[in-house]
């Protein structure tokens, strides 16, 4: 099975291009999302976030408050490499079981911080999402409803964009410019030649 990772700061469309794979019949892994799912359901993992930010980090019924945690962590970086540092073993173990179940040659995970977290290094190849900083700016304004100043600190405070290209094997660019299905139908066949045609 070859695992392929999806990357990218912040409102360059990564979920989108994910989406797009789905539909293209790729299995997806949505790290982000499971990241959400386990703080609330992972009663070892709500232990250590506890642990770390006390024990108000949750309601009773064992709901995080992520507007709490999130103000907590955008505005410090060591807080944020701490919750990163908790939650991604339990991500990755939970990916490794997802994958133990899939029947697909190739396989994607999709997540933000794939180069912080040192996911990378247990994947095969990177595909990186990227867009301007403009159109990145505009789609999260109408996705979250946040002001400019907001975005443009929580991007200030991600790996850099063109970091992250260089770090991977594929840059996509979803600036509307040129089709996402070419380009991934593209990078899909430098995959099928580097791992099926050239063994």
């Amino acid at each position: 099975m070859v695992k392929i990772g999806i990357t990218g700061g912040i409102g360059v469309g990564k979920s989108y291009v994910a989406n797009i794979l789905e539909k293209m019949g790729f299995p997806v892994f949505y790290s982000d999302q499971v990241a959400k799912e386990l703080t609330s359901s992972n009663l070892k993992l709500i232990d250590l976030i506890k642990k770390e930010f006390g024990d108000d980090i949750y309601s009773s019924d064992n709901i995080i408050d992520n507007k709490r945690l999130s103000s907590l962590a955008f505005n410090d970086n060591k807080i944020l490499k701490n919750l990163n540092s908790l939650i991604h073993p339990f991500v990755l173990n939970n990916f490794n079981t997802w994958c133990k179940h899939q029947n697909s040659k190739i396989v994607f995970k999709e997540a933000a911080i794939l180069f912080e977290s040192k996911s990378n290094i247990d994947l095969d190849r990177i595909i990186c999402i990227s867009a301007s900083i403009k159109i990145r700016v505009d789609r999260i304004i109408k996705r979250d409803g946040r002001s400019e100043d907001e975005i443009m600190q929580i991007i200030s405070r991600q790996m850099d964009q063109k970091e992250k290209e260089k770090l991977s094997d594929y840059v996509l660019y979803n600036d509307g410019k040129k089709s996402i299905i070419l380009q991934l139908t593209e990078i899909l066949n430098k995959l099928e030649k580097v791992f099926y045609y050239e063994e």
